[in-house]
């Protein structure tokens, strides 16, 4: 007969450390099968990298997410080992021999208390001052945007062309973009709190009634990128998306010409089209 039999509290029989390697194995490889199924690479497996970027602003974002993940990676490491320390150093090398117990120990306790507070200050530092630089705006942009997000899709202004385009439940609307050129965007809402997110520029800010939120970017990579509002705002929040695409100078040039010929002049704001200031019509949303 096998040990099956637990001669006290705490004490793991036979059985039980075999069940838990057994656990701790499976455990292994489906983690490991589960980064191979997704297509990983050895970077995205243990950095978590971000998505391949389409603006240049967005790589001091990548440096903080890759940063932090080097740091939780290190510190990890560094628990894993005094946990696998700890086992061999005091393990039962006899079959009734029990570790000697103690209450506390005051430098690991300090140690415990300090080192996460240390992680937590580097960490607030390293966000705040990336925060700020990717949140200052020059006011040196080469296009403007005005987004206005409203229940239940999205409005593009291109101020400095004076048209703009607007989408609805039922029509994906595209936000044209010249490549190469610094944009400012400005987001404003006339309901409720909306989200601006394009994955691909690895930002996204929130659009907030009665305030102008503003950033900078500049795309530089031609092609089309989905879009949606990561904010939950209302019944139809699910279809609150749009397309982005980053087109050469001539081809941007050429879409708001486009837009200014079907009559898309003028500013949209709250769900009305306002031309020249002089009368407003009700668009069907």
């Amino acid at each position: 007969m096998g040990l099956s039999v637990t001669r006290g509290p705490g004490i793991v029989t036979a059985p039980g450390k075999r069940r838990a390697l057994r656990v701790g194995a499976l455990a292994g490889m489906a983690a490991l099968v589960a980064v191979v199924a997704t297509g990983c690479t050895a970077n995205q497996a243990f950095l978590f990298s971000m998505p391949d970027s389409a603006a240049r602003q967005t790589q001091v974002t990548n440096n903080l997410w890759q940063g932090a993940w080097i740091a939780a990676w290190a510190v990890g490491l560094v628990t894993w080992g005094l946990m696998i320390w700890a086992w061999i150093a005091y393990r039962r090398r006899h079959r009734d021999q029990i570790p000697e117990q103690t209450q506390y120990n005051v430098p690991i306790e300090i140690l415990y208390t300090l080192v996460p507070l240390v992680m937590i200050l580097g960490l607030f530092w390293f966000t705040a001052k990336d925060q700020t630089e990717i949140l200052t705006v020059q006011n040196d942009q080469q296009q403007t945007v005005n987004v206005v997000g409203f229940q239940w899709s999205w409005g593009f202004n291109y101020i400095d062309q004076n048209v703009y385009d607007v989408g609805s439940p039922n029509y994906i609307p595209t936000l044209v973009l010249p490549v190469n050129e610094k944009v400012k965007f400005e987001l404003t809402s006339p309901d409720v709190i909306h989200s601006f997110w394009v994955p691909d520029f690895l930002f996204k800010m929130d659009v907030i009634p009665g305030r102008t939120n503003t950033f900078e970017l500049t795309p530089d990579k031609i092609g089309t990128f989905a879009g949606k509002c990561a904010e939950l705002c209302g019944t139809y929040h699910s279809q609150m998306l749009f397309n982005v695409k980053v087109v050469s100078k001539a081809d941007f040039d050429a879409y708001t010409a486009a837009l200014k010929a079907r009559g898309n002049t003028g500013m949209l704001q709250t769900g009305r089209v306002t031309n020249n200031g002089s009368r407003t019509a009700e668009r069907e949303l």
